[in-house]
């Protein structure tokens, strides 16, 4: 999908060969170097899965009654249509690289008609800008863009080292395209080696895009070239431009008729293809994030004003999968698309990029020696029509932001005080979270399960598999611990049984020997207008993958916060880290309906009860 800044957007459907169009790797390379020796995904054997699938239901099961049923249509669906769907699903794995890829790309994520903002992104908070670099928002820019680019031009090359499977062509030079068909698709302009180097940034602000050449006959441009293209961009962005950029962060089928709407100008075109062909995007939004709360929400979907418009989302182009943003202020992160990139590689991204900066020995560059790198406004023409696309889009946006809640925790203690316990840190969390959850909702019947997100990057093209946390074990100590009739010994047993259980399903989710996938895939593999099996329409089965708690970690010393959204209407998302050793880290978010303050009351109770728990049996094994 390469071509120059005229190339006119192609609004068919997307190419059946998409994603084959995208570069491969360089011939030489460390990073992608066992790429092609890497295992593909396997698929489980399906009396294992099943057997998993059982034990999985049982704490999910409202009743006896209702956990029978469901293992009688397990155990029929494992001795007729089960055994058909699973030799198909093996006739696909020997067929292709990958199994699951096309399927779980279009129905995870490209399929996905609701805006991805909220829904799907995610973000990342930094930490302050180091000292030793410039103080300023323009400093605070430059110094993500020289950085970032650095970072591209070792993966263009092959020299950054691996840490599993990476997308190496979906995370610059890239950008999601709303399809008119109801799926879409990403658009490739990498290249590696040399010939990648050269390149160009695009950088919003008031909403007006700026074409910003990062650099020259090969060169990075230094920090001190970056900050003063900035600093125009900053004095020649007043005034009244419109807010083109809302329009992506719509609802996907709207947004579709959108893009087309507004890339019937050839000019318009051409803009909307600088932007997907850039390496990234910096958007320098005029809000100035106080706290962890305002840091998160700013990010996660922009600064809406008082009166109530959605300054955040017009200053972005919420397709591109890293878009940086730094605040007035100079506080930054970063806004994720996740479609065909999950959110490790960006944490590596991220994380290696603020651990140059914080380095006092980072190479600025030298000092400007011309102005032949200037940046260029990039002013969109604006039909009447797009006007009224773009006021309907503010609105949706409006409503969608008022609609969400964020709560934010870190507790008085960490990683190391859990591992002075002899416990895994991410299980320990886990157990947090389970026990608010209970009592947060009293005696009520469970809605959903819990998941959490393992990686399957020891494989090709590896991504994810969900950890059900929800286990009869983790059940069984939730219920102990506000029992007043279950000693504190026997509530420390029940949680290292739990805590076990989880190490175990964590530990063969992230071997590839998870249920969900595989149950997806049995599924994918009926045939179009073929009966669906019993199991699949079945309400615990169904209950199980209702996931009311979407959960997940990453670390990095650098990220103050980091979060996405809930996954159902009635859910929560809880965003958590452990890597600190003096505290842990939750970001709860949900619609506003929901009881998101409680829930975080919950936790934060939760993870004092738990503490106290082991310090108590702690003190009496020395005494």
């Amino acid at each position: 999908m390469a071509g120059s800044a005229t190339t006119p957007i192609v609004l068919a459907s997307r190419p059946d060969d998409w994603k084959a169009r995208a570069p491969g790797p360089p011939p030489t390379s460390v990073t992608f170097a066992a790429q092609d020796k890497l295992p593909k995904l396997p698929v489980p054997d399906l009396k294992q899965t099943l057997a998993k699938l059982k034990e999985s239901l049982r704490p999910i099961a409202w009743n006896d009654a209702e956990y029978s049923a469901v293992e009688k249509k397990i155990d029929e669906f494992e001795r007729g249509k089960g055994v058909e769907l699973h030799q198909r699903l093996l006739a696909k794995h020997a067929a292709t690289k990958h199994w699951l890829e096309d399927w779980w790309d279009d129905g995870g994520y490209l399929g996905y008609r609701d805006s991805v903002v909220v829904n799907v992104s995610y973000y990342y908070g930094f930490d302050r800008q180091p000292a030793h670099l410039p103080q300023s928002p323009a400093g605070r820019a430059a110094t993500i863009a020289r950085v970032a680019m650095i970072f591209r031009q070792q993966l263009r090359r092959g020299l950054v080292k691996p840490d599993g499977t990476k997308e190496g062509p979906w995370m610059f030079d890239c950008c999601r395209v709303p399809g008119p068909q109801g799926l879409d698709w990403s658009v490739s302009y990498a290249k590696q080696g040399e010939e990648g180097d050269d390149a160009h940034i695009v950088v919003f602000r008031n909403n007006r895009p700026w074409k910003v050449n990062a650099t020259q006959n090969g060169r990075i441009l230094s920090t001190a070239e970056f900050e003063a293209q900035i600093n125009h961009i900053y004095e020649n962005s007043a005034g009244d431009h419109p807010g083109v950029g809302v329009l992506g962060a719509n609802n996907r089928d709207v947004w579709a008729k959108d893009y087309a709407e507004l890339a019937k100008s050839p000019h318009n075109s051409s803009v909307i293809h600088t932007i997907q062909s850039a390496a990234f995007t910096i958007s320098l939004d005029s809000s100035s994030p106080a706290d962890p709360v305002a840091h998160s929400r700013d990010l996660w979907h922009g600064y809406l004003s008082p009166e109530g418009v959605p300054i955040g989302l017009r200053n972005r182009w919420v397709d591109k999968p890293c878009e940086f943003i730094v605040f007035d202020n100079a506080e930054a992160g970063i806004m994720g698309e996740h479609s065909v990139m999950d959110g490790t590689p960006t944490v590596r991204l991220c994380d290696e990029v603020l651990e140059m900066l914080h380095n006092p020995a980072f190479d600025n560059g030298d000092a400007p020696t011309s102005t032949e790198a200037a940046s260029t406004p990039l002013d969109w023409e604006v039909t009447p029509a797009i006007t009224q696309a773009i006021s309907k889009a503010d609105e949706a946006a409006r409503q969608l932001i008022q609609s969400q809640e964020l709560t934010f925790h870190v507790t008085s203690y960490g990683k190391a005080a859990i591992k002075k316990f002899g416990v895994s840190p991410d299980s320990w969390a886990q157990m947090i979270i389970q026990l608010a959850y209970r009592r947060l909702i009293g005696n009520e019947q469970r809605k959903g399960g819990t998941y959490e997100a393992a990686t399957t990057r020891k494989f090709y093209k590896g991504r994810t598999e969900a950890i059900r946390v929800v286990t009869t074990e983790s059940d069984a100590w939730v219920a102990s611990m506000d029992d007043p009739s279950v000693n504190a010994a026997e509530k420390k047993r029940l949680f290292d049984q739990a805590t076990k259980k989880h190490i175990s399903t964590a530990k063969y989710c992230g071997a590839g020997q998870g249920i969900d996938r595989h149950l997806l895939g049995l599924k994918k593999s009926l045939n179009e207008g073929e009966d669906a099996p019993a199991l699949f329409e079945d309400s615990v089965y169904q209950r199980a993958t209702y996931w009311v708690l979407s959960t997940s970690a990453i670390f990095s010393k650098h990220f103050p916060v980091y979060g996405w959204g809930e996954v159902v209407p009635d859910g929560f998302g809880v965003a958590y880290m452990t890597g600190f050793d003096d505290r842990l880290q939750f970001t709860v978010t949900s619609r506003k309906e929901m009881p998101n303050a409680q829930f975080m009351d919950e936790i934060m109770k939760a993870a004092e009860d738990l503490f106290n728990l082991h310090a108590s049996e702690a003190q009496k094994s020395r005494l």
